[in-house]
């Protein structure tokens, strides 16, 4: 069986059989794009083994990636041989466990609010990239959004007039988070002045590429790390590193952990805790507090 017919298969069953979410199935499917990125000779299914699993991890690690980018690739490969046995496609893929890169307990790296301020004015408004620049860098410290929640944003998932953003997030669990009147006015700018004038193609996502296209989560990676070397910030940064500044600076300025939590869309509050240990100030007070015009 080809390889490509085999993961049409497994998307398949993971979609209307387990029942995973569209986010999560673009995770997935990224995470192969990774795999397939280092073997672009792999064409059927008998060419899979278990050494390339082992070698997956070793070509990993040596582009430096976190180890816990590496152990989720690493068990998503692992499940999808796991269903060609299951599924009688290929056999003896797996006979133990691969060896894993021990996960790191590294406190996430996230910028001073000086740093975010550079950031934040580093997009030249005069032009369309800029613009666009604007509204991404203001969404994912603003709101807190991972790069999938960014990316997926439809425009009619946010309320002007209450100053509200609908998010779905993981497992198809939405949450309202509260929007900065900054962050809407970069919006409104960049839909009048960019995003109208391009060929949307009946899209209903906020972002849209120069095509009429869905922005990828490259793009947004790419622009991060383009306007942290324009504000001449020294720290290897992502756009990850905005949603732990958001929480950070959050917390550090009153904010209650459990609002933190739903606005970070948590399942619990003890994966939000992890940023108490980078605040020095009492939690005390919310979200309107923190962000309130000067």
């Amino acid at each position: 069986m080809k390889l490509n017919e085999a993961l049409d298969k497994y998307f398949y069953y993971l979609q209307f059989e387990k029942g995973l979410s569209n986010i999560t199935l673009i995770d997935y499917k990224d995470d192969f794009k990774c795999f397939l990125k280092y073997f672009p000779y792999l064409e059927e299914v008998n060419d899979l083994n278990e050494n390339l699993l082992i070698e997956f991890s070793f070509k990993m690690s040596l582009d430096s990636l976190k180890a816990s980018s590496i152990e989720r690739r690493i068990s998503t490969i692992k499940n999808f041989y796991i269903f060609l046995e299951k599924e009688d496609i290929k056999h003896n893929l797996i006979s133990g466990p691969v060896e894993r890169i021990k996960k790191e307990k590294l406190l996430p790296t996230y910028l001073t609010q000086d740093e975010i301020k550079e950031l934040l004015n580093a997009p030249d408004l005069t032009t369309s990239d800029g613009l666009e620049e604007k509204v991404i860098i203001d969404l994912l410290y603003y709101c807190g959004l991972r790069v999938s929640e960014l990316v997926n944003l439809k425009l009619k998932d946010i309320n002007e007039e209450d100053r509200l953003v609908k998010i779905l997030g993981k497992g198809d669990i939405e949450r309202i988070i509260p929007i900065k009147e900054e962050a809407l006015f970069a919006i409104k700018q960049y839909i009048k002045y960019v995003r109208n004038k391009r060929d949307i193609n009946h899209s209903k996502k906020l972002m849209i590429n120069e095509h009429g296209e869905d922005f990828t989560r490259q793009r947004v990676y790419l622009i991060v790390k383009r306007l942290a070397t324009k504000a001449n910030i020294k720290k290897s940064i992502h756009p990850h590193t905005l949603r732990h500044s958001f929480a950070t600076h959050l917390l550090e300025n009153g904010a209650e952990i459990r609002s933190v939590q739903e606005m970070l869309g948590h399942a619990k509050v003890s994966t939000t805790q992890i940023y108490t240990h980078l605040s020095e100030k009492k939690l005390k007070e919310a979200y309107d507090l923190f962000w309130k015009d000067e």
